[in-house]
């Protein structure tokens, strides 16, 4: 082997320098980094359960919730109708009323008028009869409500027209003549009128499922034969109507209401059938205002003021009823104006009585209640409480 030919490759990169380091020692001293632990599995989170405390909490919410929006689209429907009826009266009527304040703070009363203006909605001077004239009076300092009855037949004198039937009123004049000529017959100041159309009557009972009345006597009447023909119409015995509690639809009620003669009663007079119209219409306020008509209002506000033509806004008449509400019972006095039966140009009237100035004072609570006298069927009197028959 030659001198220069070495068996090993000489290592040329030069000694390291400085001292030897254990192996796997970095540079920096601080040695081999600790092994990665394996990460451990998390324990799944535990759903929190909801107590009974929390989902009765959370079931009332959904349930005031629920009804504070029911609340609000009855009120909207309801107001929707109150429009409309407030442009179906007559302006002239709306400027013959006299001003008032708030129906829960003041003294208020309200003249309502059953009017049949042949199914027509739109109130117009002329075009029907008065059939009921009630005058309605709220006292809240008293928490009391009270109706003055106005026999149709009363015969008194016409503003500007001379002396007829108190109800020709309407017929001459319409809602503004028929304000002015019950001003006139009691000196009692009309701040709003609701002029309800019979027309449309039915409508309204069918729309609030019915209305139950408790009827104090038993009632038959031809009155309004529901069939076409002198003949058929010979056969018919009649509407009846049972005493006691009675469901009735919207036209049952509608004749109910309507009835001028009770052939089981020969004594009953205008003043018994205006009573009956009373019932009804008091059924259909409290129907109203109960449970299921509260559940039904936002499909039926517009129908349950479809009849009506009225200067009432819609908060006027939530006042109005939540005084008829607090006014149950003995807080409600039900008077009638009353006179003597005649006859004045061949035409059948009563006479008005020299005590229906006494019954205005107790309408209007400046003295005390007095019944009117047994066995006289047109007497003026009060009576407090339900509707007597």
């Amino acid at each position: 082997m030659a001198d220069q030919e070495k068996p090993y490759k000489v290592y040329r990169g030069g000694r390291a320098k400085g001292p030897i380091r254990p192996l796997g020692e970095k540079p920096d001293g601080r040695g081999t980094p600790k092994a990665r632990q394996p990460e451990q599995p998390k324990a799944p989170r535990r759903k929190r359960r909801l107590g009974p405390g929390r989902a009765v909490a959370f079931l009332l919410l959904g349930v005031v919730l629920l009804t504070a929006v029911w609340t609000l689209l009855g009120l909207l429907a309801i107001r929707r109708g109150v429009g409309q009826a407030n442009d179906r009266l007559d302006d002239r009527a709306k400027s013959t009323l006299a001003p008032s304040g708030s129906i829960l703070t003041n003294p208020v009363t309200t003249l309502v008028i059953g009017a049949d203006n042949g199914g027509r909605i739109k109130e117009r001077q002329g075009a029907g009869r008065a059939d009921s004239l009630i005058l309605l009076r709220t006292d809240p300092d008293e928490h009391r409500l009270s109706y003055l009855h106005i026999p149709r037949d009363l015969y008194v004198p016409i503003p500007g027209r001379g002396n007829d039937r108190v109800n020709a009123g309407y017929a001459l004049g319409g809602a503004a003549l028929q304000i002015e000529t019950v001003e006139a017959l009691t000196g009692v100041e009309v701040n709003h009128v609701v002029v309800v159309n019979f027309g449309s009557f039915r409508d309204v009972v069918d729309a609030l499922g019915g209305i139950t009345i408790d009827n104090p006597q038993a009632v038959l009447s031809k009155f309004e034969c529901p069939f076409k023909g002198a003949e058929r119409c010979s056969t018919f015995k009649g509407w009846r109507f049972r005493k006691g509690e009675l469901e009735l639809d919207g036209r049952r009620a509608l004749i109910y209401a309507r009835i001028r003669k009770n052939d089981l009663n020969p004594g009953e007079s205008d003043i018994t059938r205006g009573e009956r119209g009373q019932r009804v219409i008091d059924a259909i306020q409290g129907e109203v205002v109960s449970v299921s008509g509260f559940l039904r209002m936002p499909l039926i506000g517009d129908d349950v003021v479809k009849p009506l033509a009225t200067d009432l806004s819609t908060g006027e008449l939530l006042q109005l009823a939540w005084v008829r509400r607090r006014a149950a019972g003995e807080k409600t006095l039900r008077c009638r104006l009353g006179g003597t039966p005649t006859s004045i140009g061949g035409a059948a009237v009563l006479q008005s009585s020299e005590d229906n100035g006494l019954i205005v004072s107790m309408f209007k609570g400046e003295s005390a209640p007095q019944r009117p006298p047994r066995g006289q069927l047109f007497s003026p009197g009060c009576f407090v409480g339900a509707v007597r028959g």
